[in-house]
């Protein structure tokens, strides 16, 4: 078992943020085990055509963790992928050694990896390096085409877990994040892994991402990271399901009302009521009031920022509008 140790300071500093980077780390553990994600074979089988995979393979380990220096911690809420894979590659050679070396533990690194074990800097170097080149083709290919959908997915998630948070503090935050979370004595504990150690966060706050591609919680392996955790979010069964039936925009309207089809097609982005208002051109307790019913059918997210409560269509919404927006086919 893995505990964080977190004090009132690290509470008020718990935080959600989204990473490219790890989810498409994360992924490459679904690729090596279909077992671990049922709902994510369809991706899979589109992924695998004719995508070589085998030094990228070989970072995830028999007992399925991955090296801490690949996925650090983002540094804002919602970084780019090619943010976060500079930050890898200016990571030193003895931290590529000591994390591939600590990730593979007690087994041996594989042969594909062998460079990690040379004393000199430059085959390390070189390795990490061309890591980071497949990272970004792999990411092009499997992740980035899915990302949006994805984010919309995580973004919901995290919305959630605000609320939880905002209703019941951290233990009704974690109660339902995983059954292997616990959260007590100002302690959250995690259950079932390999690792065993406690870990004070010491005013250092803890991390939260949400993963598509995650089946578990999972927190860095060494102890020595700062306090964060990845954990599975909440609605990525619907990220691959079966299409929805094909409607027109005309249906959309019957649906939900023109003035409330308008509104959730422009929530392809997070917006705050009064810029729905003044792009509608109607007052913005109109513009509320029909939030509050797109909200309650889970059409549309929510989540504060600053001042401002950012409106944003769900992944449910999402497929909604993108399914009106085709156009009918007939036969004959």
């Amino acid at each position: 078992m893995i505990s964080f140790v977190l004090g009132v300071e690290d509470l008020a500093d718990t935080r959600f943020a989204l990473s490219p980077l790890h989810e498409t780390l994360f992924s490459l553990r679904v690729l090596q085990d279909p077992g671990l994600s049922a709902l994510h074979l369809p991706w899979r089988r589109s992924v695998l055509g004719g995508l070589g995979t085998g030094l990228l393979m070989s970072l995830v380990a028999q007992r399925r963790t991955l090296p801490d220096f690949l996925t650090p911690n983002p540094t804002s809420f919602a970084p780019a992928f090619e943010e976060e894979l500079s930050v890898v590659r200016r990571v030193s050679c003895a931290r590529v050694r000591r994390d591939l070396l600590l990730a593979h533990a007690p087994d041996p690194v594989p042969e594909a990896l062998c460079d990690a074990t040379a004393a000199e800097d430059a085959p390390v170097a070189r390795l990490r390096d061309a890591i980071c080149d497949l990272l970004r083709q792999y990411w092009q290919v499997a992740i980035e085409p899915v990302w949006p959908q994805m984010r919309l997915v995580l973004e919901a998630d995290m919305t959630y877990r605000a609320r939880q948070l905002a209703l019941g503090g951290a233990r009704l935050l974690f109660a339902d994040m995983h059954p292997n979370l616990r959260w007590q004595g100002g302690e959250l504990h995690i259950r079932k892994m390999i690792s065993r150690h406690r870990v004070a966060a010491s005013g250092r706050g803890l991390l939260l991402l949400p993963s598509v591609f995650a089946h578990k919680p999972a927190p860095p392996v060494s102890p020595d990271e700062p306090p964060s955790l990845v954990y599975p979010s909440r609605g990525a069964a619907t990220l691959w399901g079966s299409e929805m039936p094909t409607v027109d925009t005309t249906a959309l309207v019957s649906l939900l009302g023109s003035s409330r089809a308008r509104l959730l097609g422009l929530l392809d982005e997070p917006l705050p009521t009064v810029e729905l208002a003044r792009r509608l051109r109607v007052t913005p307790s109109a513009v509320s009031q029909h939030l509050r019913v797109l909200h309650s059918t889970g059409l549309v997210t929510r989540t504060r920022d600053g001042r401002h409560v950012l409106y944003r269509r769900s992944a449910l919404g999402n497929q909604l509008t993108t399914t009106a927006a085709r156009p009918r086919t007939h036969d004959g």
